[in-house]
């Protein structure tokens, strides 16, 4: 299979420096789906340099542009997603495994995200005047970007997560060098391809495929960069926040979450109420195979509806269709890698040694369609308790766990016993208990009586371990601004501080 150039720098698609390639591989049965380019340290810092040169350019800058013009070039890029639509959900699907269905909404969710922002900044005022008590003064709040942005994204969403920093990025004016997962690049690559047919400038989108170290380390080492936004694993979080602080850069992490689903029994008293909350357990815990950042991979279930919330859940969670993604009738893929079924069926063999009791799943599963692909069943641990390795760290599997409950403290306790801090769901007939505790749940998202949905227009990150800052909504682009407050005198004259 012939080499495609994924190493995107000054408007120029190329080979990496040193000729090497990787196999981006197919998760349902390991073969190659394409070669990319495996750029390192010179591929970084040429594609540093296309986007410095690209900010401080002259007059017809990417900055200086009218945000008239940027919110237009936005919204065509949204018109291209959905044009695309079908050919980039597939091209998601096969690259991270989730089902084609998956694949699509992504698409739906990206185009959503270039529209906000667009609308966004086309809204905005001049500025924020401020009132300095003198009819001589004016003063007034602007809002420029920050300059070059290195946009390193995951591998489990890389269309959605590449969206939410580069359509604020662009929004505020600022250019970016992005990097992908190397193990999902291929949607990413469309993506710059799309935002090249929209017309953005040569230089304001740069893009680097490769591995983490040395490509991401020497994004967020830089010296050029002014602003490293991160989403991942909390050990490589640290790693890039160790990296920046030399340059004292900005920094904006999103590192995953171990995020509780807190079940009352009120929202079981009925057969319609009990039939949704496990039906929005499964959905927490095992879409995508668990391999999203806010999987509600922690069911907190009050104790007296328990037995029977777990038997209904795991046998409902046998029946789930496991395939190729791209195959009709599919409800799970695989996982991405090799290493990522490792690493479930390690945190499942630690459970048991510990305690846990096995309600559903636990293994592969069988048939020679799931022979060579990464495949792994979704999976119920019963009796858990937080001593547990599976209940404190993030598996990113198809694994859920259940804790149980007596009282409402209780279930805040357990609920906020975790150094993440990214999502939860509460689940309750009572209104009063649902704003409750809601609001005594230390996470940046909270649904009640729901579970997975967000808003291109609210904030999205999350307290303690989970980050720092936040993405989408105002504050999204705010991460990609600077402050400046402009003072001007209308009527200077001397001071006569000293006397001369």
């Amino acid at each position: 299979m012939a080499e495609q150039q994924t190493i995107h720098v000054g408007g120029e698609w190329r080979s990496a420096a040193s000729g090497a390639t990787r196999d981006i591989l197919d998760p349902a049965d390991a073969t190659t789906l394409a070669v990319v380019a495996e750029g390192g340290a010179e591929d970084t810092d040429a594609a540093v340099a296309a986007a410095r040169a690209a900010f401080d350019g002259g007059r017809g800058a990417w900055p200086r542009t009218p945000v008239a013009e940027r919110a237009a070039l936005l919204r065509r890029v949204a018109d291209l997603l959905v044009r695309d639509r079908e050919k980039l959900g597939l091209l998601e699907s096969r690259d991270a495994g989730k089902t084609l269905e998956e694949g699509r909404i992504d698409v739906d969710c990206v185009a959503d995200a270039f529209r906000y922002y667009a609308d966004l900044v086309a809204a905005e005022s001049g500025g924020r005047v401020v009132d300095a008590g003198s009819p001589d003064v004016h003063s007034v709040v602007v809002h420029e970007p920050v300059g070059v942005c290195a946009l390193i994204t995951p591998w489990n969403y890389p269309l959605l997560q590449a969206s939410w920093k580069i359509a604020p990025a662009l929004a505020a004016g600022n250019t970016f060098v992005v990097k992908p997962s190397e193990i999902t690049p291929l949607t990413t690559v469309a993506l710059i391809e799309l935002l090249v047919e929209a017309g953005l400038p040569a230089g304001v989108a740069n893009l680097v495929t490769g591995p983490g170290d040395p490509v991401g380390a020497r994004l967020a080492e830089h010296p050029d960069v002014d602003l490293v936004s991160f989403t991942g694993g909390l050990v490589s979080g640290t790693k890039v926040m160790r990296a920046a602080a030399d340059t004292v850069k900005k920094v904006a992490l999103e590192l995953g979450g171990k995020n509780p689903n807190v079940v009352f029994a009120d929202a079981c008293a009925t057969d319609e109420g009990f039939d949704t909350a496990v039906d929005q357990a499964l959905n927490a815990a095992f879409i995508h195979s668990g391999q999203v950042c806010s999987a509600g991979s922690r069911l907190i279930v009050e104790e007296s509806v328990r037995e029977r919330f777990v038997a209904e859940l795991a046998r409902r969670a046998e029946k789930i269709r496991i395939g190729r993604g791209t195959d009709e009738g599919v409800e799970c893929g695989p996982l991405v890698s090799a290493q990522q079924l490792a690493r479930t069926e390690e945190y499942v063999a630690s459970a048991l040694a510990e305690g846990a009791v096995l309600r559903a799943g636990g293994e592969r599963p069988g048939g020679p369609e799931h022979a060579s692909g990464y495949f792994y069943r979704p999976t119920v641990l019963d009796q858990c308790h937080r001593a547990m390795r599976v209940v404190r760290e993030e598996v990113f599997g198809p694994v859920l766990t259940v804790e149980t409950f007596r009282t409402e403290d209780e279930a805040v306790a357990l609920a906020n016993d975790t150094e993440y801090g990214l999502a939860g769901g509460v689940w309750t007939a009572d209104p009063g208990r649902a704003r409750r505790v809601a609001g005594r749940l230390r996470h940046g998202t909270v649904w009640i009586n729901d579970f997975h949905p967000y808003l291109p227009q609210a904030e999205w990150g999350g307290f303690g371990k989970s980050g720092i800052g936040r993405e989408l909504g105002p504050s999204g682009l705010a991460e990609y601004r600077e402050s400046k407050h402009v003072y001007q005198n209308l009527a200077p004259r001397p001071v006569r501080w000293f006397a001369g």
